[in-house]
């Protein structure tokens, strides 16, 4: 089941996880602090950083089917996420803006290239999609080492270092993957479609290239203008879904009901994902401004490493539910996809919760604990992981060859979306700068949101459990 393939890509997931999940975490402190922005439009960036690189995985799925092939497309892109923090850290030095947004753009346009093909080369080196969808929450885990380490420790590295030292930090491990993942060249070239083994048409580099400029100015400009950007982003990902609509009506009926399936899952996905997405943007405002001490009275915690407590619980989540399905399994319960996400907003709505009574029964201290927050981020933490993981393997299962790069993109479009639709809600709760923080603004401004999201995940659950319904339905046609 495990060999040498497999264990190569998952070092080069934990040095993608470890480097630009350190990045994400440090970008709100150094937007705010360094290159003075303010609370909304920090946010707006933040949240496009974790949306615009999945958005493009679009881009990057039609690279790896028709251009490149996964394998080359997954070496350029580590190659281009050690350029990206390059360039952030000159931006950093010089505290240049214009330098910094090229540098978060050249890595989302990694993130994009790299997302599509990263699942389905990682695949190949299985013997079976039964071992495959096995291991996968596994290689979950494993990034999430990667984010953990990055979350927690790059808040601290940059107080020795700065902000410059933590972005070398990253390209030195984006440099490392691409040396991993390049020395592995010929058995991975061997594993892949006729694409990766033959060589690449002059056209086809002039075209991946022509794209490439197209993605990396597009994105610069999205950064630069984010009220056009995220217009540009509905723009994009309803386009792209249009696009797959169009092909599931010209696909034969079974082909086309199987398609349909992966639309529904698009769209649940998206939805959970905006509550994933304010870990990044309304989380991380409200633990900066409230969350004070160390977890447990021992353990330093600086409040925007809060985030790395979600990788921490992903990364136990990861075996646990990988164990927990597959012993339902060999029991004959077999829960759909969907179900399995109906589940995940159970979780969801739990965490947020939890939230909602931490910050409308805050005290004058205006001071909530970190076990609070480590609290909160083990409920969520479960239920990404069976998102996380589930739906790409089921996409994966049910999406026509031809088309499968293109339709794990759908996976990155959900997440586009949902980062981009989190980001504007987020912005709700943004305060003017250098306002003070008082107790009723926590209760009255930050408990308002959280107890509206709480109520929508609880009707995600029954919506979950409806879809849960009509894609077995849809299925059993296809079979039939």
């Amino acid at each position: 089941m495990w060999n040498r393939l497999n264990k190569s890509l998952m070092t080069c997931q934990l040095l993608f996880g470890l480097s630009f999940y350190g990045v994400m975490v440090i970008l709100t402190r150094f937007f705010l602090e360094d290159l003075k922005y303010n609370e909304a439009d920090t946010m707006m960036v933040v949240g496009a950083f974790s949306a615009i690189g999945p958005l493009f995985a679009i881009a990057g799925g039609f690279i790896a089917d028709k251009l490149l092939g996964t394998y080359r497309s997954l070496s350029i892109a580590y190659f281009s996420f050690a350029a990206g923090y390059t360039l952030l850290v000159t931006g950093a030095a010089t505290k240049n803006v214009a330098m910094s947004l090229a540098g978060i753009a050249l890595a989302s346009y990694a993130r994009g290239l790299a997302s599509p093909s990263y699942p389905s080369l990682f695949k190949r080196t299985f013997s079976s999609q039964e071992n495959f969808e096995n291991c996968y929450p596994v290689n979950y885990s494993v990034n999430n080492v990667g984010a953990l380490l990055g979350q927690y420790l790059y808040p601290l590295i940059v107080l020795v270092i700065g902000f410059s030292g933590g972005f070398m930090i990253s390209a030195g491990m984006a440099i490392t993957a691409f040396v991993v993942i390049i020395a592995a060249r010929k058995p991975f070239t061997a594993i892949g479609f006729e694409i990766d083994q033959t060589p690449v048409k002059a056209q086809s580099w002039a075209a991946f290239i022509i794209l490439s400029m197209g993605m990396i100015g597009l994105v610069f400009f999205m950064f630069s203008n984010m009220d056009v950007g995220k217009n540009i982003v509905y723009a994009i990902g309803a386009s792209a879904i249009l696009y797959f609509i169009f092909l599931t009506l010209r696909a034969p009926r079974a082909e086309a009901l199987k398609m349909g399936t992966i639309l529904i899952m698009t769209v649940l996905t998206t939805v959970f994902f905006v509550y994933y997405g304010q870990m990044m943007t309304s989380m991380t405002m409200v633990t900066i401004n409230t969350m004070r001490g160390d977890l447990f009275g021992i353990i330093p915690i600086a409040p925007e490493a809060a985030m790395s407590m979600n990788p921490l619980w992903c990364m136990v989540a990861g075996p646990v539910i990988a164990y927990v399905f597959s012993s339902l399994e060999k029991r004959q319960i077999n829960l759909s996809t969907a179900t399995k996400i109906a589940c995940a907003f159970v979780l969801t709505a739990i965490a947020f919760g939890i939230l909602t009574f931490a910050v409308k029964n805050i005290g004058t201290d205006i001071i909530i604990r970190p076990e609070v927050f480590l609290v909160i981020h083990f409920f969520q933490a479960f239920a990404e992981v069976i998102v996380g993981s589930m739906v790409v393997a089921f996409i994966l299962s049910v999406a026509p060859k031809r088309i499968e790069s293109f339709s794990v993109s759908l996976f990155s479009v959900s997440l586009a979306l949902s980062g981009i639709l989190g980001a504007v809600f987020s912005t709700s709760i943004a305060l003017e700068k250098d306002q003070v923080i008082t107790q009723e603004i926590v209760q009255k401004v930050y408990g308002g949101y959280f107890s509206t999201l709480t109520l929508w995940a609880v009707v995600m659950v029954v919506v979950a459990l409806v879809a849960s319904l009509m894609i077995r339905k849809m299925i059993a046609a296809a079979k039939n």
